[in-house]
């Protein structure tokens, strides 16, 4: 495998496989309640919670757990807060979600979905208290580093608070996957293989690479029907996904290279729902060019200054 995926290093870690059950704690986003916006991000589709239950955390969990079982029996379980924005409430509240989630058999670390400008001292405590009790890694969506491109979709906050965000969870020895997103209104080619460029510099502990989805109820759908986006082809998504990893350190696990999309939602790229080709797809395209994760990563742990990330705004 030309890439280090998720399965592997999660054998490293926990001798063992992992999967994640997805959860809802109820939170919701400053991109919906007014607070920097109300409609969310263009492809938003209700935060992920397409793919949550309804109830208690151990309620949640006890039917993801018979979900992980059925298909996985031997996998130990991250507990993934996934649904909106998951450090944005009350840190008294969220102590007592990710509690309830660590008491729950076979669980053994917590994934906490949030934004970049969702981070306040009071969280940031509270997220370092947990990384000393558990297993922890903090999933930052990021979607791209250009800001032309945020402000399209909508996203609420520059790129230069993500870098902010990096360095105060990187100082609490906090473990980071960042999340990007191919096929943005308006991006190039260029754009996407600069988001990874730089991100291979920043040098998170993780990535995980979605391609845009187009889905019923979103701004995006309509932008879609407007001609406003197109979505990418699957040869063209595969190409463009196989040359970023060329950009991202050997060290830097692939925690996903596509995406879900609800099914009863998805209109576009149809082609999206086999994941396993697409999968396929990378690789072959990654031999037929010779390429490998790290193939152009900077060997010398540089950085992106924030004078770099001026000029990307």
């Amino acid at each position: 495998m030309r890439y280090y995926s998720a399965g592997r290093y999660y054998r490293a870690v926990f001798g063992r496989p992992m999967q994640k059950a997805a959860l809802d704690a109820g939170c919701t986003c400053p991109n919906l309640d007014g607070t920097c916006g109300t409609k969310g991000c263009i492809f938003c589709d209700g935060g992920s919670g397409t793919f949550t239950h309804s109830g208690s955390i151990t309620r949640q969990l006890e039917q993801e757990a018979r979900r992980i079982s059925a298909a996985h029996p031997e996998a130990g379980i991250l507990a993934y807060f996934q649904a909106h924005t998951n450090t944005y409430g009350d840190p008294d509240f969220l102590r007592v979600c990710y509690a309830e989630a660590l008491q729950f058999p076979n669980v053994e670390g917590l994934a906490i979905g949030t934004r970049p400008d969702c981070l306040p001292e009071p969280i940031l405590e509270l997220l370092e208290d947990f990384s000393h009790r558990t297993y922890l890694t903090v999933e930052l969506g990021l979607q791209t580093i250009h800001d032309h491109t945020a402000r399209k979709i909508g996203r609420g906050y520059p790129f230069s608070v993500f870098l902010q965000a990096m360095e105060k969870l990187r100082s609490r020895n906090i473990r980071i996957c960042v999340h990007l997103i191919n096929g943005l209104p308006g991006e190039s080619d260029q754009d996407m293989l600069e988001t990874a460029r730089i991100l291979g510099q920043l040098r998170p502990d993780a990535i995980k690479i979605h391609l845009l989805h187009i889905l019923k109820g979103t701004p995006l759908e309509q932008l879609w029907r407007q001609g406003g986006v197109a979505p990418l082809s699957f040869a063209e998504y595969a190409q463009i996904t196989a040359a970023q990893l060329a950009f991202l350190p050997e060290s830097v696990v692939i925690e996903r290279l596509t995406g879900d999309g609800d099914s009863k939602k998805l209109l576009a790229p149809l082609w999206s729902r086999d994941k396993h080709a697409v999968r396929n797809a990378i690789s072959r395209y990654q031999k037929q060019t010779d390429s490998w994760q790290g193939k152009y990563a900077l060997r010398d742990g540089s950085a992106v200054s924030k004078e770099q990330s001026r000029k990307n705004t």
